[in-house]
């Protein structure tokens, strides 16, 4: 990059399991993969923020393995393109932060690196990328910058940034400190003063923060630089190293650097911003009616006021109540107040103690050829509906414990048993015995819907023996 370019490299962090959105959002799929505000989900829309060519390069996601192949359907389909870096294990922002400074560095050691949540909701992409570019002049001086909103309201939900003393030659400020989430006295205290919420968006020289880390955390630069200077390449994904990415410690990068650098900046932006941390949070958020209701999908309410309803199946109704959150989904609802609707997160906690599978799956679980969906379970069956995208190729495996049949409702299959291969049109099936080697491939140009049918002793999904999988599991 030229002394004078303003390219930024966009890295977009997109882990995390979003507990405080359960029911809609489960590790099976995180609630930056839903569409929860329009037709694209949060990811694809932090995504198409930082795309301008004339403002930034291709993007880097840092994403877990476990949500890989939905990162790269998602990326296209928008259209986009980037180096997605798979954590072999879950850290926090500080270790992300340290592999995104390595990775640019590699390019160029001034590079101007753009860190952003996948999570995160901007309504001004343009101005968003405005203050980017006017954030680049006190990075490129040696400052950590971060993006500091101007609070709409006394947010407890929010850490929040005191500037200090103006940044010669640029809008921004020093950062004087920062402070942890406050109650509501002490928020509109900070307003009265001055304070910024901390959006949690930086920018930086790439050399300046692996400066930093290696001041106040060295053990996380060490690491997190071998795992990237150990790190393969499978399919279109950077997989750090297991062993090296293991002994990063687990911290914020708030903790780890922000609140001890003296090089820390913040540019005040006023765009809406929100971080979408619950469902209060997305009500905020939300296009609502003349009586302050956010409603979406298959709901009907009387004589409420300022709630939240969302269904994608049953027909869910809210009747003479206000200021309420309530979510239904096939296989859970869940009734909440909007003031208190972060408490879902400790729900969540007490749902996997109890060893709930709600907790973290949903019905539908998205594979990269398509996805299934549980219909129906019984003590030696299992029913599931079958999508196969145009091209898509499940593994050769076997199953030890059941027998399946598939009955094709839709589209093309092309089905292998052994050594024989027959292809099934809409009504037709095919039973596929115990102890089978078997492929499932959809040669058509529109999706493959089926009905699957598992009889056995067990029908878990560890009874799967992969013998060739073009998707590297």
């Amino acid at each position: 990059m030229s002394e004078g370019s303003s390219q930024i490299l966009p890295v977009i962090m997109c882990g995390g399991s979003g507990t405080r959105l359960w029911p809609a959002s489960r590790d099976s799929m995180p609630k930056q993969f839903i569409d929860l505000l329009g037709e694209n989900s949060t990811f694809q829309t932090a995504v198409q923020r930082v795309t301008a060519p004339q403002v930034f390069l291709r993007p880097a996601v840092i994403s877990s393995n476990d949500v890989r192949f939905i990162v790269a359907e998602q990326l296209a389909q928008i259209g986009a393109q980037a180096d997605i870096i798979l954590e072999p294990i879950q850290r926090d922002s500080a270790a992300a932060i340290a592999v995104a400074a390595c990775h640019a560095a590699r390019h160029s050691p001034e590079t101007i690196v753009l860190v952003i949540a996948a999570d995160h909701v901007i309504d001004d992409p343009a101005a968003f990328a405005v203050a980017c570019q006017a954030a680049v002049e006190p990075a490129r001086q040696g400052h950590i910058m971060t993006l500091g909103v101007v609070p709409q309201y006394p947010a407890t939900s929010y850490g929040y940034i005191k500037p200090g003393r103006a940044i010669k030659g640029t809008d921004a400020y020093r950062v004087e400190r920062f402070v942890e989430k406050p109650n509501v006295e002490t928020a509109e205290g900070y307003i009265g003063q001055g304070f910024l919420w901390n959006s949690g968006n930086f920018l930086f020289r790439a050399d300046i923060m692996i400066e930093e880390l290696e001041k106040f955390q060295p053990a996380i630069l060490e690491a997190a630089r071998d795992a990237l200077e150990r790190a393969t390449t499978d399919l279109d994904f950077i997989r750090l190293h297991e062993d090296a990415f293991k002994l990063v410690p687990k911290i914020s990068i708030d903790y780890a650097v922000m609140e001890h650098t003296e090089r820390a900046g913040v540019l005040p932006v006023s765009f809406q911003w929100s971080d979408i941390g619950s469902w209060g949070a997305l009500w905020d958020a939300s296009e609502r009616d003349e009586a302050g209701n956010a409603l979406r999908g298959n709901v009907e309410v009387v004589e409420a006021r300022n709630s939240l309803v969302h269904s994608d199946d049953i027909l869910t109704t809210v009747v003479g109540i206000d200021d309420v959150v309530v979510v239904a989904k096939p296989d859970a609802v869940l009734v909440t107040s909007r003031s208190r609707s972060e408490l879902v997160k400790e729900l969540v906690v007490s749902m996997r103690a109890k060893q709930r599978p709600e907790a973290s799956e949903h019905l539908r679980m998205y594979r990269p050829w398509g996805w299934y969906q549980r219909i129906d379970r019984g003590s030696r069956f299992q029913v599931k509906r079958i999508m196969v995208k145009p091209g898509g190729r499940l593994s050769l495996q076997k199953h030890y414990h059941r027998a399946e049949h598939w009955v094709v409702v839709r589209g093309t299959a092309e089905v292998t048993i052994n050594q024989e291969i027959v292809v099934l049109h809409e009504n037709e099936s095919v039973y596929i015995p115990i102890g089978s080697l078997h492929r499932l491939t959809n040669p058509g140009r529109i999706p493959l819907e089926l009905i699957e049918v598992q009889v056995g002793s067990y029908t878990g999904e560890d009874d799967i023996v992969r013998v060739e999988d073009i998707y590297g599991r």
